[in-house]
């Protein structure tokens, strides 16, 4: 008689709260059980137990982010399983999709999925359309409880009643209710009245940090605790807004009288509204005043914000993107890469944008499109790292399938100072006809080859960085730095300086050391209309 096939069984159980979980026997241990039992009075068909526990208690079956099923899941990915025993089918998820994602990886993987209470089986079609239909009605439950909640809380707050939270500096909570904490209340008042003493947020800052005036310190049931630390400019600006603060709660943007004492008079907070919103509308003016054209796209590659801010030396303006901690003063949430000049990163989504003519249908990315619109029509997102700038496209190619398409282009810090150099005699520019000498032409391909090469590398990741390709060709990193621009030349002037079409008055310093990355500024210097 042939030797029945061993299949190898677990047991999966999960409990949506934490409630009950301390007991002796809690509801995990009594699903357990029950699912023992059901594979023990399966062993003639050669149903074996693996004592691995898989259990999640406390965590929603509204998500498949679950550290005991996502062990599990490795588990049958790799093939160690052959049937999951649960007490109810809700117990593995509450979503018809996730539902369907589990079944089609159990099936890729050999698994069948037992419901113990429902006795249905995964390995049949019936059994499939039975358990759609059941978690059809589950997650219909799970739509329904939530809107339920929604709707209580929103007729809560209509009725002025605080629904829990964090808890707002100045207030304490007794009996689920808002109760002044005098303290902190003097606080608050100190903080409204100092910023329209000051006029400003980040004079408010300033001033607080000197008086030691920290945010609410909280401190939770297992004893650890957040907060009491300076503010940051985003909190602080919240604080500023709070209509808590007057007596009233919000939803939904609007305000209804509420059930706890107000620890400011109106007419402060109407007068800190005010002024909050002169300063908001005159930042606007600024920042779009400023030229940044990728205000509200740029980011760090830790997805913090970057601002735009401007620095006067002499006469002499320059413009960067500034990561957000960095200007709240807490660098030490800043990604790799903290400020990054604004016209080179500026140049690199333009000459980017350009290169991609051909693709891109909205609007057509030539000369006679402004660079503010080109970036609103194609540009999603622009994350800046140490090195490298992904360019984040919106193509109306890619809105109906959700993606979206990223170009990589390499970081290079173009520097601006002038080289010295003997340019070209006068004599050579009395010919119109005549090239560029044969020095000055010969360099100049050996430079655009070299740089282009140099580019493919960075953006292959066949090189790490500058200082690696400097290194690995035997050469500066300030050459480096100087001769990469050279890889973005517009395509008509790399065809002018192949054939030796240039005009032989280019000043070689300016190519090499002041070569700006828009197409229509190369020209002017080239000289090529």
């Amino acid at each position: 008689m042939a030797e029945r096939k061993t299949i190898r069984c677990v047991i999966y159980t999960r409990k949506s709260t934490e409630y009950g979980l301390e007991q002796d026997f809690n509801s995990l241990d009594a699903q357990r059980e029950a699912c023992e039992a059901y594979i023990k009075s399966q062993a003639h068909e050669g149903w074996k137990l693996i004592p691995t526990h898989y259990d999640d208690g406390g965590i929603s079956g509204a998500t498949l982010n679950r550290p005991a099923l996502q062990t599990l899941l490795a588990e049958v990915n790799a093939r160690r399983v052959d049937v999951i025993v649960v007490y109810k089918v809700d117990r593995l998820t509450r979503s018809l999709a996730d539902f369907a994602k589990l079944v089609e990886t159990f099936d890729a993987n050999g698994t069948s999925f037992v419901s113990l209470t429902q006795q249905f089986n995964t390995t049949s079609s019936m059994g499939r359309l039975t358990l759609n239909v059941l978690l059809s009605f589950a997650q219909f439950e799970r739509e329904v409880t939530s809107e339920r909640i929604r709707d209580k809380i929103a007729a809560s707050k209509q009725k002025g009643m605080w629904m829990g939270g964090p808890t707002p500096l100045g207030y304490v909570i007794k009996d689920k209710k808002l109760v002044i904490d005098e303290v902190e209340a003097e606080q608050v008042r100190y903080i409204f009245r100092r910023y329209l003493e000051l006029g400003g947020i980040r004079d408010l800052k300033r001033d607080l940090d000197a008086k030691g005036i920290v945010t609410k310190r909280r401190v939770f049931g297992d004893g650890k605790a957040v907060g009491g630390i300076p503010f940051y400019f985003g909190p602080l600006a919240y604080l500023l807004k709070n209509r808590l603060y007057i007596g009233e709660t919000t939803h939904a943007g609007k305000p209804y009288p509420g059930q706890h004492a107000a620890i400011l008079e109106r007419g402060v907070f109407d007068a800190v509204q005010t002024n909050l919103a002169k300063s908001a509308v005159t930042f606007k003016r600024q920042r779009t005043a400023s030229g940044s054209i990728l205000i509200g796209r740029i980011f760090d590659d830790v997805g913090n914000r970057m601002t735009p801010v401007n620095a006067q030396r002499g006469s002499i303006r320059y413009r960067y993107y500034l990561s957000a901690p960095v200007n709240d003063g807490a660098s030490g949430r800043k990604g790799s890469i903290s400020r990054v000049s604004a016209p080179v990163v500026e140049d690199l989504v333009m000459v980017a944008l350009r290169e991609r003519a051909g693709d891109i249908e909205t609007v057509a990315p030539d000369e006679s499109s402004s660079s503010q619109q080109l970036v609103e029509a194609h540009v999603n997102r622009v994350t800046v790292s140490r090195g490298s700038v992904y360019i984040e496209l919106k193509s109306p190619k890619n809105e109906n399938s959700g993606t979206s398409e990223t170009i990589t282009k390499p970081m290079v810090q173009i520097n601006r100072t002038p080289r010295r150099e003997i340019l070209p005699g006068s004599e050579e520019a009395s010919d119109p006809d005549r090239g560029m000498r044969a020095e000055n032409h010969r360099r100049l391909v050996t430079a655009i080859a070299r740089a282009k090469r140099w580019a493919a590398d960075l953006a292959s990741g066949e090189v790490a960085d500058i200082a690696a390709l400097a290194k690995r060709d035997d050469c500066s990193e300030r050459h480096v730095r100087m001769a990469l621009p050279l890889a973005f030349l517009a395509p008509d002037i790399v065809t002018a300086a192949l054939a030796n079409r240039l005009p032989p008055k280019i000043a070689m310093s300016k190519v090499w050391s002041d070569l700006p990355l828009a197409w229509a500024e190369q020209r002017e210097i080239f000289g090529i209309s």
